[in-house]
């Protein structure tokens, strides 16, 4: 039987599946689609360019040992993110991003996730030519951590989003979803956290 990019996927994901939680395997493994293999170089499709980088935070390790079981040392695993062009022609265009595994070391030795330098997303904040853009965030500045009340009910909640002002985009809580019944503070809450990231990074 000749292995096929196919082939290979469904070994790895069988055995990824006996050694991660059944949710997990669902929400991060299932969607993953097989492209092609050539060379050893396993390149699979993912959904976006936040499940690529979950994927390399959070499974690397097992992902290089699954690898490493079907196609053995030199392994690689390459990742095609599908992302719509919201410029000219609006076509879709793909994005190749080597993983952290893209060089023969053992699944131990690699702990840190690969950045790609090659080649940044756009900005969408960014308007080229323009600058100095002042821009109404339309967030109440009334609505602050400083009179934001804490209490058993939503502490944690005040933490995450103090968290989140504090590093955007670089704490565990994203995305934060904040949830919860009327006059509770969800309001507040958002508004704090976009009025204190505004204060911090103008």
């Amino acid at each position: 039987m000749s292995i096929t990019a196919q082939s290979v996927r469904n070994n790895c994901l069988n055995f990824i599946k006996d050694n991660i939680q059944p949710q997990a395997y669902k929400t991060w493994f299932e969607p993953i689609i097989a492209v092609k293999l050539t060379d050893n170089a396993l390149s699979v499709q993912v959904p976006s360019k936040f499940f690529y980088e979950w994927l390399e935070e959070h499974y690397v390790k097992i992902l290089k040992v699954a690898l490493t079981k079907e196609l053995g040392e030199t392994a690689k695993l390459v990742y095609i993110i599908k992302m719509e062009n919201t410029y000219g022609n609006k076509q879709p265009f793909t994005e190749r991003i080597p993983s952290s595994n893209r060089s023969a070391v053992k699944a131990q030795d690699v702990d840190v996730p690969f950045k790609n330098k090659d080649r940044e997303l756009r900005n969408p904040f960014i308007i080229p030519g323009i600058r100095n853009v002042k821009i109404e965030s339309q967030l109440n500045p009334n609505y602050n951590f400083d009179n934001f009340l804490e209490g058993d009910s939503n502490r944690l909640a005040r933490s995450a989003g103090l968290a989140v002002s504090a590093k955007p985009g670089g704490t565990s809580f994203n995305p934060l979803l904040i949830f919860g019944g009327v006059g509770l503070g969800k309001t507040h809450l958002a508004h704090a956290i976009g009025v204190d990231i505004k204060d911090k990074y103008p």
